[in-house]
Parts: C-alpha cells; structure tokens; sequence
C-alpha cells in the first residue's frame, strides 16, 4: 500500500461552504498565515435563494459562482474531500490520498442530505410530480412542477432530522399558496403541509403569525408526520406517525409533492472521535455552545450545519458564530483561554407569499432577537422581501464571504 502524501499546516479548515470560507477570510484579515482549506466543489451556491428560484422569482444561474473567486489570497485549497479525522494525532486523511497534520483544526463540513432515508423517493425525484428546493438541479424543476400544476394536492414535507433552514419546508408552500390564489387555481386545490414537527415554528410569536399565514391560506397542517416512503407510481407519500404510543402509517395522495430529505452530519464526521456517539446529537460534531471549542480536543473547533450547537442551521447564525470562533481561535493559537461568547443568535427569513417576507431572528432562549432597529419584524413586510432578495445575496457574496460583515 503506498505511504500518502502528508504536509503540515498551522490551521486547517475542513470544508469551503459558507462557514469554511467565512472563517478563512476572517483568519486572513487577522494576519494568520500558513492556513489551508479542504473543499472538493469547485462550485460555491448561495442556497437561501433556492426558494425563490422553485417559487418562479430567482435565476438559478445567479445563485451559482467559482469556488476559487472566494478562497482567501495565500490560503492553500485542497480540492479533495475529507474522509478521516484523528484528533490524537492531529491528522485529516483525504479521498485523494492525502494525509494532513494541523496545529489547529476547524470543522465546518456541513449537512448531508439523507434521501435514500425515504424509500422510493430517488425514483419520485425522475417523475413530473416531485421536486425538492434542497437540491441546484432540482429547484428549477420545482418552478416547472408549480406551473403545470392544475389543481389537486400540493404536499410539502418537514423530516424528524435537523435541516438547513428549518423554515425552507414552509417557504416554498406559502409561495405555491398564493401562486394558487393568484392563478384563480385555490377553490380545486388542496396545500397540505406535513411535517414531523410539533408546530409551525419553534419560536412563538413568530410561530403566531404564521398560524395567521397558514389560515389565510387554508392550508392543512398535519404535525407529527414524518415521510417515510413516496410511491411515484400511485402517487402517495407514506407518513409514520405515532398514536397511543404506536406508530402507525398514514398515506396522502399527491398531485404536486415537494420533499425535504433528511438530512444529517457527513458520514466521515459521524464515525469520527469529534463526535457524539450516542443520545440525542449521535452524529454531531462536539462544541462549546458559547466558545465552539471541541471539549475534548482544545485545538479543535466547529461551527455551521454539522455542530451540535443548539441553535437553527442557518448562513445567519454562521455569521453570528465565525466572529466569536476567529476571536477564539486566536486567544488558543497565543496560549490564552477562549473569552468571546456566542449567544444564539440565527434569523429566519420567512418567505410568506410574493412580496411578503417575515424575518424571524432569535437567541439560544428562543427569545426575539431584532437586529435591524426602527423596523417592526414581527409582521409580514414588503421591505423584507426586498432584503431576502436583493440584501442578503449581496451581503453574502461582497462582504460577509470576504470576512468583512
């Protein structure tokens, strides 16, 4: 067997997606040297507008830009996927056949999404009637589906695993609510929303305007279900769903079915030591909800989707979280104990029909945690709209990838 490749490097930041390169242009302002990144895409996405690409009001095409037009100048790209980590010896072993020691480790591999976790649902993904927004390829199709659809049952799925964006599930089916209303196609169409959730939202006032968007709508909400099996030939989705204590199967038929899979840390990730190995976060990268550092290895740190942090997966709480990780990485690198704190904070921007978004921002409490001052965020809003559509990309890709926001 042939003895890999090895090179050593001061930091080493384990995935390029919007926490990977964040923090790397945060290290790159602050005058750290001898960084390296491992990133296998040479695509970067800005997934928030996903959902207005499925909902007919985006180009998928402005979502998309090179990888290398946002690796930091001097930080080393290792186009290789990452698929061991030993902590003990400080060392990342890659596809390609690398093998990587670090002074200093940042983890920031990102989601997973699990579809084969639901049977059949690969197949229904071939067929004219299922979409997910969760995907670059298939996000347009969704737009397609909604334009052919004539009526019948639109259904939207919620999984029982964590998800990026957790508000996403929903976007997408306010917005075919109200293409349906102004289309004249609402009195011969059914919305379902089934989600193996307990709630619409786990935050609650924000959660009480949205139970006002739901009835304006006249959508079904079916809690607790969690999709299990899609049959694209009958065109049902089978839910399991617990009752007495038992689960049983529900089916709903579809005429228009957009899923959002499970979803869970990389698989490299899961059968690492960095990871929980049982319990509620099995799976989960390890960290500090206020520090990020790893509890077990102090040169480690996580941040983003594939953390245990209990807080929403979203590029909003990236934002909140790199700040406090390059302070603390910084106090680590000069022997000094981690001071800066995270607290919480994400924001959800809920789409709730064309020209209306809900911009939901909160804490580790779950308590409101408004950012923009002067601005009631707590009803549907023109404005916000205009900020999901037109603000945050340009916040994204100029100023908060570049380290500066």
């Amino acid at each position: 067997m042939p003895v890999p490749a090895s090179e050593r490097h001061r930091v080493l930041i384990i995935g390029g997606g919007t926490a990977g390169l964040t923090v790397a242009a945060r290290l790159k302002r602050r005058g750290v040297h001898d960084v390296a990144l491992i990133e296998p895409s040479a695509h970067h996405y800005y997934q928030p507008l996903w959902t207005l690409v499925g909902g007919g009001a985006a180009d998928i095409a402005s979502t998309v830009r090179p990888e290398a037009d946002y690796i930091p100048k001097g930080t080393r790209w290792i186009q290789d996927r990452a698929e061991e980590v030993d902590p003990v010896r400080q060392e990342v072993r890659t596809r390609g056949g690398l093998c990587l020691s670090y002074d200093f480790l940042v983890l920031a591999p990102g989601i997973q999404l699990d579809w084969d976790k639901v049977r059949g649902l690969r197949e229904a993904l071939e067929t004219p009637w299922v979409s997910s927004n969760y995907d670059f390829r298939l996000a347009p199709k969704t737009w397609e589906m909604v334009r052919a659809f004539k009526g019948g049952t639109a259904l939207f799925t919620h999984p029982a695993t964590p998800v990026k964006c957790a508000g996403a599930p929903q976007k997408i089916m306010y917005l075919v609510a109200d293409h349906l209303r102004r289309t004249g196609l609402a009195e011969r169409s059914r919305v379902v929303f089934g989600s193996a959730g307990k709630a619409i939202f786990g935050v609650k006032p924000f959660a009480d305007v949205l139970e006002g968007v739901v009835k304006r709508y006249g959508i079904e909400t079916n809690f607790g279900h969690n999709l299990v099996e899609v049959r694209p030939g009958q065109r049902e989705a089978v839910f399991a769903v617990m009752r007495e204590g038992r689960e049983e199967r529900v089916t709903l038929g579809y005429d228009l079915l957009h899923v959002t899979p499970p979803q869970s840390a990389p698989d490299f990730i899961k059968a690492s030591p960095l990871a929980h190995k049982e319990g509620p976060n099995a799976g989960w990268i390890k960290a500090d909800k206020h520090t990020l550092q790893h509890p077990d290895h102090p040169n480690v740190f996580a941040l983003g989707d594939a953390s245990d942090l209990p807080t929403s997966r979203t590029g909003a709480a990236i934002r909140a979280e790199a700040p406090v990780l390059v302070e603390n990485l910084l106090a680590v690198m000069a022997g000094k104990p981690p001071t800066a704190r995270y607290n919480g904070y994400a924001s959800c921007p809920l789409v709730t029909g064309y020209g209306k978004m809900l911009l939901a921002e909160f804490d580790y409490d779950g308590k409101p945690a408004p950012s923009i001052p002067l601005i009631d965020t707590f009803v549907e809003r023109r404005d916000m709209w205009l900020l999901k559509k037109y603000g945050l990309p340009r916040l994204y890709w100029d100023f908060m990838l570049r380290g500066r926001a």
